[in-house]
């Protein structure tokens, strides 16, 4: 697929290169020729510098045969505008915008039919991220809540805990120790004697040690037993400290504060003020240094179910969470934006319970619009390295590969795993998930959930749930 991105920034950025590992031909436009330079030295990719909204440098990036444009820019402006100009001038097949702007929000919002500006699909990562955290908070145990099938079915990850229900038994087990939490687990990663988690295999036989991270799916109404059942605790979250007034920490606090008791410590008075006033009465806002020891002594951090860093500094971030943590945070959750630092600082042993990139937060949003077959959700994993995707499956035994096939009968890329099918997505009735076995058939229809080890099987996993020609949508 050819893809033109406009905008290197950090989304940019982020979306070029887990679409350039793809072997997808790649164009990045951009105003700065040193940010398109060290893009350029690391991925396989095309640069070209210049403004995105004018006709001549889209046509130089080769608008003319592309299939996708992702608008990326800083500006909401900059990204409409391109939109509509790839769509009148060029005739690109679809094109998404990056839009911070709530006036845009919304599937019916005439600005961005065909007439208005021809966006496709809009995307906000603060907004992306800010869901992405409240489903943090309402799950205190998980790493991380992923939805499928409109909800229907989650998958999670959550860090195994001595004492745990589950804890120190073998997946075959499981059944029988909980049979009224039907899940399953698709991949477990143990931490090895160099303090890399590696992946283990995951069948009947594999034993849960304390350690563990599990990704595990289950219907919706199951999550939380799943977590309690692998956590030995599940404490809601009452007292949230949040490190940075910005964007996304205004939007958490305005979605959290009926819930959740809120202080947000911001450095800037006039943004002090500003929240002050979005927030009056629902949130304590603080003007100070979240890396001031004595201020959060003030606090109470000790007393915090979890400490938030959000600010645009990720060195800040790291520092404020550590010294919450060694103050008595019970958890922590910090905003990093290089992924160096981001493998560096979580895991089992290390004093950040929870690093999140603000850009791999959309990436699932987009590679749902590049991936081929009829894919309706994908979520990138392990900071890219692995992938989960809902598939469709359409057609019939004669057109498809799957319907009407058991999963032993299926040609599945080695590791990966089918752990859930949704069935009656769209009917009247309320969807059935379904957690499947080996003798499990698929029917037309079925919404099927793929874990994949590596992101090299995403291919195979799109031709075996592409129907043949014959078959007609």
């Amino acid at each position: 697929m050819k893809i033109l991105i406009l905008g290197a920034g950090r989304v940019g950025e982020s979306v070029a290169e887990s679409l350039a590992s793809e072997k997808n031909d790649i164009t990045v436009i951009d105003t700065a020729p040193e940010r398109l330079s060290a893009l350029q030295d690391r991925l396989d990719l095309r640069g070209v510098v210049g403004n995105g909204v004018q006709p001549s440098v889209l046509e130089a990036a080769g608008a003319a045969d592309a299939d996708m444009l992702i608008a990326c820019a800083p500006l909401d402006e900059t990204n409409l505008v391109a939109c509509k100009i790839a769509y009148e001038r060029f005739g690109i097949q679809t094109r998404i915008a990056r839009v911070r702007s709530p006036e845009f929000a919304g599937d019916d919002n005439a600005l961005l039919d065909k007439k208005g500006f021809a966006v496709d699909e809009v995307i906000c990562p603060e907004e992306s991220l800010t869901t992405y955290i409240r489903k943090l908070i309402e799950h205190p145990e998980a790493l991380q809540v992923l939805e499928f099938a409109g909800g229907s079915v989650s998958l999670i990850a959550v860090r195994a805990v001595a004492g745990g229900p589950l804890v120190g038994h073998v997946i075959s087990e499981l059944p029988q120790l909980v049979p009224d939490l039907p899940m399953r687990i698709v991949a477990i990663y143990r931490r090895d004697v160099y303090g890399q988690d590696r992946p283990v295999v995951c069948d009947g036989t594999t034993r849960i040690e304390p350690g563990d991270e599990l990704f595990v799916l289950a219907a919706r109404e199951h999550i939380r037993g799943v977590l309690v059942a692998l956590h030995k605790r599940s404490d809601p979250v009452r007292r949230v400290i949040v490190a940075g007034g910005g964007r996304v920490g205004l939007r958490l606090a305005r979605q959290i504060a009926g819930s959740c008791q809120v202080k947000i410590i911001e450095s800037s008075a006039a943004r002090c003020e500003y929240l002050s006033t979005e927030l009056a009465g629902r949130a304590l806002v603080l003007r100070g240094d979240s890396t001031d020891e004595e201020l959060l002594g003030d606090e109470n951090v000790q007393d915090t179910d979890l400490f938030l860093a959000l600010t645009s500094d990720d060195e800040d971030n790291i520092m404020s969470c550590l010294l919450a943590k060694r103050m008595g945070a019970r958890r922590v959750l910090a905003l990093i934006n290089r992924r160096a630092y981001a493998d560096l600082v979580q895991g089992e042993g290390t004093q950040i319970d929870i690093a999140i990139s603000p850009a791999q937060a959309v990436i699932g949003e987009l590679l749902a619009h590049v991936r081929r077959g009829d894919v309706a959700a994908v979520y990138s994993l392990r900071r890219g390295a692995a992938e989960a995707l809902e598939a469709v499956a359409r057609g019939d035994a004669k057109s498809s590969q799957v319907v009407g096939r058991r999963l032993d009968e299926l040609k599945l890329p080695d590791g990966a795993q089918i752990g859930a099918i949704v069935r009656g997505v769209g009917d009247a009735d309320d969807p059935r998930v379904i957690i499947p076995h080996h003798d499990t058939a698929i029917v037309g229809g079925d919404h099927v959930v793929i874990f994949l080890p590596r992101k090299r099987m995403v291919r195979q996993i799109e031709k075996l749930f592409q129907p043949s020609a014959t078959f007609l949508f």
